[in-house]
């Protein structure tokens, strides 16, 4: 057994209710909770500036800290330019509105449509991003809180974009073992740029393709090792992306294996 490096965290939605009855439920037993803002068209999902206020109350509260999942239905790796700045400026309203809460990280998706594209594929697509990159940066006042997240696509495809634009990397190491990508190679990718991880369990034994966003204890032994190894050594936020108290729960019991100081609930 060995203490926790990392700050644990998981995500606002582990209750079937809004995002502030579950960081009231749950804010006590983590460091820092994803807020989910998977939706930006819906007044039911998006916080108003009222509840942005009440988390920042809840932070001091309850001594935590958030990160912000910014919306999904909107798309900065549009063709269309018109859908590429209304995209950045989406993203721009949705940090904007939580900018009174202490939030250590936005996370950002490039999209990119399966299958991998042909060569000039590849290319159209890095200069739609690297567009949708150019309308959203440049309003922001700290891009390093930005991270993207790795996806289903090779993470190497976007490492000059982060270089370039100063932002940082959400590595999905549940996305790495669902898709076969080498967690060691990303964390030489990124090193220090690394900001968050997202970790999920998955299921590679039944499905395909296979389940994920379930809990650590239904991951292959060898697979949850290949995680637990680089968590060892990580001193920044480790989100448990999950989305029910039972994949919480069983995730928590399996951390609790190998380090001190994991939570019960």
């Amino acid at each position: 057994m060995m203490k926790k490096p990392f700050r644990l965290g998981t995500t606002s939605f582990i209750y079937p209710d809004h995002i502030i009855p579950n960081v009231k439920k749950i804010g006590a037993f983590f460091d820092e909770i994803e807020l989910l803002v998977f939706e930006s068209k819906s007044k039911e999902v998006m916080p108003r500036r009222e509840d942005v206020k009440e988390l920042a109350g809840l932070s001091r509260d309850l001594n935590l800290t958030y990160n912000v999942h910014l919306p999904t239905d909107i798309n900065l790796c549009a063709p269309d330019h018109r859908q590429r700045r209304d995209a950045a400026d989406t993203l721009k309203r949705v940090i904007d509105l939580f900018s009174l809460a202490p939030v250590t990280s936005f996370t950002l998706h490039l999209e990119m449509d399966k299958p991998i594209p042909s060569k000039d594929g590849m290319e159209a697509w890095r200069n739609n991003a690297q567009q949708g990159l150019e309308l959203l940066v440049p309003a922001l006042e700290d891009p390093a809180k930005i991270g993207v997240e790795t996806l289903w696509y090779p993470p190497d495809l976007f490492k000059e974009m982060v270089t370039q634009f100063g932002l940082s990397v959400c590595a999905d190491l549940g996305h790495h073992i669902k898709y076969g990508y080498d967690i060691s190679r990303t964390f030489e990718l990124f090193g220090p740029k690394i900001n968050l991880i997202h970790l999920h369990g998955v299921d590679t034994h039944l499905e395909k393709p296979p389940q994920d966003h379930i809990g650590l204890d239904k991951m292959a032994p060898g697979e949850f090792r290949k995680i637990i190894g680089h968590l060892k050594h990580y001193t920044g936020t480790v989100c448990l992306e999950v989305f029910k108290l039972a994949d919480l729960q069983g995730s928590l019991s399996a951390l609790a294996k190998i380090f001190n100081g994991i939570p019960c609930i």
